[in-house]
């Protein structure tokens, strides 16, 4: 006979990496709890012994914690860690996932677990909350924290596939969660049932963690909302926190192999027949509640040609029943070039073009002041963004103009 549910309990899921924050975390997480007893916090702790800061003995003895000690030189990304995490459930009513940099609301436990039972009673079956949450400033707290609630929009497919997203402000304060269309791995409370239906996959790196799981909750029946108020705060600028890939040289190879199970995982630019998907995701694939397609009419995003519903990039409530909703294509790519790849002194502009497989020109944009931007990056990367509505093209051209010696320069780059 399986173990009853805890009811109240909430199973608090924190991957830590070599994080001076963590420890003001769980002070605060705790302080602010209605019910600090009712908290089962498990932290994925990496650390270095070098980091002095980085001690969590006050907690060894706590029997509400449960610490997995990992030297940093053993871990392999933020989604392992998470999907460690996972393995230590154990039947609590309730999950909330966080990053291990927060701040928290009085009486954050209470607030979160009444917008969660609203919204089931309200007819939702599987609520669950996240969003892009509120920032703070760990060096000037609390004066600094966003005081409205935030939401996620979709940003930009990268080349490799991935769909980013941006934070936005609720203007209007709206009187409930709204629905959302994306999954945020800082911030996701509902059911703990979650941390066995949905586990992170311990395949995946970084990129692509957040898609994959939105798709994997919806097709699994969840259903995706942005809390009304705020319940805590994160910490975005990493300023001061060592990465994992900052002490791991070749974390490239893990991140593209990720990309790569990500594409195969929702389709992306066609990979993947439906088929292949169970034998190659297993536990770590989608639910059958809802299909692929389900997800991509609700979001307003077609991940075979990267396609978007005119719904999805001006933000507006994401639902199903949008068959008749034209399909549009945007690109929206940030092209990274050094300085000191030009060698004039008297740019007057630069034409930055994109190309099909074909080399048909499909997109050019004159980037004007050009020699000012090359001259205050001699020794740093310029950040050209590029946004436009057309499929994914496979190469872009910069080509630089002189006034003195006309078209001189010409980088290029496949994407």
């Amino acid at each position: 006979m399986g173990k009853r549910i805890k009811k109240g309990k909430i199973f608090v899921q924190i991957a830590s990496y070599r994080d001076p924050e963590l420890n003001n975390t769980l002070e605060d997480m705790l302080a602010n709890a209605d019910n600090p007893d009712k908290l089962v916090i498990c932290i994925a702790h990496q650390f270095s012994k070098d980091d002095e800061w980085d001690n969590l003995d006050k907690y060894k003895d706590d029997k509400r914690f449960k610490i997995l000690s990992i030297p940093y030189q053993d871990a392999k990304g933020a989604c392992w860690a998470r999907n460690l995490i996972q393995q230590e459930y154990d039947k609590e009513e309730y999950t909330l996932q966080l990053d291990s940099h927060h701040r928290f609301v009085k009486s954050w436990d209470t607030k979160v677990i009444k917008m969660y039972e609203k919204l089931r009673k309200n007819g939702s079956n599987k609520p669950l909350l996240t969003s892009y949450i509120s920032s703070y400033d760990p060096k000037n707290d609390p004066e600094k924290r966003a005081d409205k609630p935030w939401g996620m929009k979709f940003d930009r497919f990268t080349p490799e596939g991935v769909v980013f997203f941006l934070p936005y402000w609720l203007d209007v304060k709206p009187l409930n969660p709204i629905p959302a269309r994306f999954f945020s791995a800082h911030f996701a409370f509902t059911t703990g049932k979650f941390a066995e239906e949905c586990q992170h996959d311990p395949e995946l790196y970084f990129h692509g963690e957040e898609i994959s799981l939105a798709v994997r909750a919806f097709t699994h029946g969840y259903d995706l909302f942005h809390p009304n108020e705020i319940i805590a705060y994160h910490e975005y600028t990493r300023q001061g926190r060592t990465k994992h890939w900052d002490d791991n040289s070749d974390w490239g190879i893990a991140n593209k192999a990720s990309h790569e199970r990500m594409r195969k995982l929702l389709g992306v630019d066609g990979e993947c027949a439906p088929c292949q998907r169970k034998k190659l995701f297993a536990q770590y694939g989608l639910g059958t509640e809802r299909t692929l397609e389900d997800y991509e009419e609700y979001a307003g995003i077609r991940f075979k040609d990267r396609a978007l519903r005119t719904s999805t990039t001006d933000n507006l409530i994401p639902t199903l029943g949008k068959k008749d909703e034209q399909w549009n294509f945007k690109f929206k790519h940030c092209i990274d070039i050094h300085g000191s790849s030009f060698k004039e002194d008297d740019y007057t502009f630069a034409a930055v073009i994109l190309l099909n497989k074909d080399k048909k020109e499909i997109y050019r944009k004159d980037q004007m002041g050009f020699d000012h931007m090359v001259k205050s990056h001699k020794m740093s990367f310029m950040n050209i963004w590029v946004e436009a509505n057309v499929e994914k093209p496979d190469s872009w051209i910069v080509w630089a103009y002189s006034a003195s010696k006309g078209w001189v320069e010409q980088i290029t780059g496949k994407l």
